[in-house]
């Protein structure tokens, strides 16, 4: 029998790769969405859980995977009030690990972004970190953490400032050479590649920063 993943986050720019990626791969039979509204993915494959996933624990029941995958977090424009912000990418990745260790899921992955520091005066950074650390204290055998630079790809959203300074940041990137790789950009498919490797060859390694997840993007997986 195939293996189940959870996905938060599905409907992400990451998360929709993760699940695009999910269901082709043959060593999945379910994939499970906690999220607060239905997509429209048709596939066989996925179950969705709808909820909401700021009270996670009232899903426990239903939180029971071989694998978990935290794409989820949000950004500091859709969320200027801190508290909110705070229950979205501390809160959920956490809650998430508490229900990972009750209900004895072994590899939990996770993005968190690059500079996250617990003791960092930088708002955003100090969050990330302190989920880091929230996350770790679990001790679930396979955790894994990526820190991806600016996130590159094609979002549903208008953000027209954002696109002009993404392309201003492509056209850097050749001068980035190999002390500065890991501020590149990093495409969120290849974002999904790595989280996929990472779920399926479960290295040594817990923090994965963008330069790294670059590369475990490109290794191949064992058919198991």
């Amino acid at each position: 029998m195939g293996k189940t993943a959870i996905i938060l986050g599905a409907s992400g720019l990451t998360g929709q790769h993760l699940l695009s990626k999910l269901i082709a791969d043959e060593r999945y039979d379910i994939i499970k969405l906690f999220s607060r509204k239905e997509t429209e993915n048709t596939s066989s494959k996925v179950i969705e859980k709808i909820g909401d996933i700021l009270t996670l624990e009232n899903l426990k029941k239903d939180f029971t995977a071989d694998e978990i995958f935290i794409c989820i977090g949000t950004t500091a424009k859709k969320t200027p009030d801190k508290t909110q912000y705070k229950n979205i990418d501390y809160g959920i990745p956490v809650a998430a690990a508490k229900l990972a260790k009750e209900n004895h899921i072994s590899t939990f992955i996770v993005i968190s972004a690059m500079g996250a520091n617990e003791k960092s005066s930088i708002f955003y950074n100090k969050t990330k970190g302190e989920m880091e650390q929230a996350v770790l204290s679990k001790k679930i055998p396979h955790t894994y953490i990526l820190r991806p630079s600016i996130i590159g790809g094609n979002r549903d959203e208008n953000r027209p400032m954002e696109k002009i300074g993404l392309a201003i940041f492509k056209l850097l990137q050749p001068l980035m050479l190999v002390k500065l790789k890991k501020y590149r950009i990093v495409e969120a498919e290849n974002i999904a590649k790595a989280m996929m490797y990472l779920a399926n060859e479960k290295p040594e390694l817990q923090i994965i920063e963008s330069d790294k997840i670059q590369e475990l993007a490109i290794l191949p997986t064992k058919n198991i």
